[in-house]
């Protein structure tokens, strides 16, 4: 009886940890806010579907592939600390509407040309850039929305709800965790693509950003950032003072390498994942569709399964495992010959990059300062978005070199050693902090 008390606990806490995270999506704004993302993120996730296979289609290069990647994310190098300093520092409303509505701009404009057979890659890959800049401009503003709306004692689950429905409505490849979208997304490319063509996954995607940006207007109050007059003396002065402050922490630091090497190692195999259809499995849009399909899946998964995780659950652990086996399954992935594996192999990638970047963007939201918030999130992207924008022009040219399976392969492999060193690193020095907070006062 003792015994079966004992099992009972667990699922009982889980249960409670359920029950408590889904009623944040029955409140008014966080509800709202995440159906609003929800819509866009599907439609984003249709377009970065059908964008690699038109590429295809009208003749690139893997190395063109991988530039389209690098394009969209490298801007992120030179201005996500401006955005971080637009969130802190601005109205998050305006930014957020401004750049978001230059951006659905560009899939407009390919519908516009795709319709007029005038589409060339060069071109997907400028419009491409220009998402990148409003993306590094504006994702900071968009990640402090849901530290702003939630209790801080719930933040863990509101960050992992947000990245159940949208992989924390990442634009791009990027990085980091998947989601509902990310099921939704490709199914709806996959029929679009097979029905009408590439056209109809750009017009949605054009489309999705209207009830995001309206909501994002409405959800924000006039002014998202308040600073204390004490607080605004703590502030550091200039933004590289405000970088190297954030820095000094080390559970900070951990998790920002811990999600730059997810980024710049593991990332690839979703950009290169048409490659490795075409190529490999002399698949169609069908089999490139149901392989999307399945990443996204697994992101739910992992993103479901954070849900039940008790707050209590150091999170580091969780990040530092999830990265491990994810660079491992991207070795699987390189060195499978079954068609029927490659969606489980993708559904366990989602599932592990979600659990690895969403568990690192829990510990660093937490231990951020209410004043540098927006500045801590710019880091978080920056080692995501530029990581990814590495990774892929890297990939790009070893797929050239070496051939897509033998190219994921070094990745996996740099990726398992990369992710050791840091987890040992991180956990050292958290048990380090934790026992010399813990010893008695001399």
């Amino acid at each position: 009886m003792v015994r079966h008390r004992q099992l009972q606990q667990p699922a009982r806490s889980a249960l409670q940890t359920w029950r408590g995270a889904l009623q944040l999506l029955f409140t008014r704004r966080f509800g709202t806010f995440w159906f609003a993302s929800l819509l866009s993120s599907i439609g984003t996730w249709a377009q970065q579907t059908a964008e690699p296979w038109l590429l295809l289609a009208l003749g690139a290069s893997p190395f063109l592939i991988g530039l389209d990647a690098f394009a969209m994310n490298a801007p992120t190098w030179a201005l996500t600390l401006l955005g971080g300093r637009l969130a802190d520092r601005r109205d998050r409303r305006h930014v957020i509407a401004l750049f978001q509505s230059i951006q659905m701009l560009c899939p407009a404009i390919i519908v516009v040309l795709l319709l007029m057979g005038k589409i060339t890659p060069w071109i997907i890959i400028g419009l491409s850039v220009v998402v990148g800049v409003t993306d590094a401009l504006s994702m900071p503003a968009f990640q402090s929305i849901v530290p702003t709306i939630v209790p801080r004692a719930q933040l863990d689950r509101g960050i992992a709800l947000n990245t159940a429905q949208s992989g924390a409505h990442e634009r791009t490849l990027e990085a980091g965790s998947r989601s509902l979208s990310r099921i939704l997304g490709p199914a709806v490319a996959g029929v679009l693509l097979a029905s009408v063509g590439a056209v109809a996954c750009f017009a949605v995607s054009a489309a999705s950003y209207v009830p995001f940006i309206a909501i994002a207007l409405w959800i924000l109050p006039p002014r998202a950032r308040v600073v204390t007059p004490a607080a605004a003396d703590a502030a550091p002065s200039t933004t590289w003072h405000a970088v190297r402050t954030i820095w000094q922490q080390p559970q900070i630091r951990g998790a920002l390498l811990t999600v730059f090497i997810s980024a710049l190692l593991t990332s690839p195999l979703i950009t290169f994942t048409p490659v490795l259809v075409h190529a490999s499995f002399d698949g169609d849009a069908t089999t490139f569709s149901i392989a999307m399909t399945a990443f996204g899946a697994g992101g739910l998964v992992g993103a479901i399964a954070l849900l039940a995780i008790s707050s209590t659950v150091d999170r580091r652990h969780l990040s530092a495992a999830a990265g491990i086996v994810c660079a491992a399954t991207l070795i699987a992935t390189a060195l499978t010959p079954w068609r029927w594996l490659l969606p489980i192999l993708l559904a366990t990638a989602g599932a592990t990059m979600t659990i690895c970047n969403a568990s690192a963007n829990v510990v660093l939201q937490a231990a951020a300062l209410p004043h540098a918030l927006g500045q801590t999130v710019s880091l978080y992207l920056l080692a995501m978005r530029g990581g990814m924008s590495l990774g892929a022009l890297a990939t790009g040219v070893t797929v050239g070199w070496l051939g897509v399976r033998y190219a994921l392969l070094l990745d996996g492999a740099l990726a398992v050693a990369g992710q050791l060193t840091v987890a040992l690193w991180w956990l050292r020095k958290r048990a380090a902090t934790l026992a010399t907070e813990h010893a008695p006062a001399p």
